[in-house]
């Protein structure tokens, strides 16, 4: 299926708006560039199409609204600053939504809220719940109260989970750039825009720099992590310039403004989905060449006889990255033993496991069931 065609055929879709698309220099919110999105945002729902926002912009409308002019460094301040726009960009989306006959729900996630396997599903089944009802889930992450959502987290892979969650047709994420170049446009006149992804290499990793703008967290690097998971995820992904004007409805009618990433082909099961993505990793198994190769490609679960080192300390439970043995990761999974009772059987056969620790409660250090294998380059 053509872009053009997957873009008109998208009936559930993520947007994601940063903080630079709504702000202005000053900080202060742009209100005509928020109602004009908004109005779009209602009209692809008059369409017939399920709309989820992922808005960042509070910490930066609280820096506003104060008239501060340094950027916040420190975590006290950016929740101080987060608790105080947070309500501001909620009334204004409140009025505007209402005007065009549309009603909103906030949302504030937390990691918990994606690590834990009830919170969830309990997520997922609100935000279906609420688009049954035809209402527009507006979510932030809870910057208020969750340290490491302000100094590690960002609103890109924020809504990349979040259309992971409920299985989109594409997120659109708006920033203040059309997309990835081929070198920084800021500094680079020949620069290039990457019209179409199909893969993501580490290449183009090299590519995507570091932070944006001083009123947001993320720049091209934050995106592509994000596109990671969306595309493993089976969700199309695209970066498109938000002061563009009628940027979503050019995209719905099949238009390519900006940098589209292809979604794999074979999408990730629910679970699969949140193990891959939603759970924080404790640590690292590396595997012999026999066992990446049956990994990868014969999906199988990975046995004790293929395991030729442990890093780090988890316990059973735990999520772990699987490297081969050059150090690349290919498969994440739930591990069924602890780190020291891998190491005291690593390289054993799974008869062997009793002989050495006593016990055996599996035969398998990661089930297949419980392991999800990632693309390299």
């Amino acid at each position: 299926m053509s872009i053009e065609s997957r873009l008109r055929q998208a009936d559930r879709i993520v947007i994601k708006i940063g903080s630079s698309t709504l702000t202005h220099s000053t900080s202060k919110l742009d209100l005509g560039r928020i109602e004009s999105l908004i109005r779009q945002i209602v009209d692809l729902k008059n369409q017939g199409k399920e709309v989820i926002l992922v808005t960042s912009g509070a910490i930066s409308a609280g820096r506003g609204k104060l008239d501060l002019t340094e950027v916040a460094n420190t975590i006290p301040e950016k929740q101080a600053l987060a608790a105080v726009g947070q309500g501001l960009l909620m009334k204004i989306y409140e009025k505007i939504f209402s005007e065009y006959g549309s009603t909103l729900a906030q949302i504030l996630l937390t990691k918990g809220d994606i690590t834990e396997r009830k919170r969830y599903l309990n997520s997922r089944n609100t935000l279906f719940k609420l688009l049954d009802y035809g209402i527009i889930p507006v979510i932030n992450e809870n910057d208020t109260v969750a340290v490491d959502e302000i100094k590690f987290g960002d609103n890109d892979t924020l809504s990349a989970l979040v259309a992971s969650l409920v299985d989109a047709d594409l997120l659109v994420i708006l920033s203040d750039v059309e997309g990835i170049y081929t070198s920084d446009p800021r500094e680079d006149e020949t620069a290039q825009l990457i019209s179409k992804i199909d893969r993501i290499t580490s290449e183009l990793e090299k590519i995507a720099g570091g932070a944006g703008t001083d009123r947001g967290t993320g720049g091209m690097a934050t995106k592509i992590e994000a596109a990671k998971i969306a595309t493993r995820a089976g969700v199309m992904m695209m970066i498109a310039n938000g002061s563009q004007e009628y940027i979503l409805q050019e995209i719905v009618k099949g238009v390519n403004p900006g940098t589209v990433f292809l979604p794999d082909e074979q999408k990730l099961a629910s679970r699969k989905k949140w193990i891959a993505f939603n759970l924080a990793v404790q640590g690292k198994l590396i595997v012999d060449a026999g066992a990446a190769e049956a990994l990868l490609n014969q999906g199988t679960s990975l046995l004790p006889c293929g395991v030729i080192e442990v890093r780090g300390g988890f316990e059973a439970g735990d999520v772990v990255d699987v490297l081969n043995k050059d150090g690349e990761e290919i498969c994440r999974g739930i591990v069924n033993y602890s780190s020291q009772e891998v190491e005291a059987i690593q390289g054993l056969q799974s008869t062997e496991i009793i002989d050495n620790l006593g016990y055996k409660d599996y035969d398998e250090v990661i089930h297949r069931d419980n392991l999800v294998c990632l693309e390299t380059d």
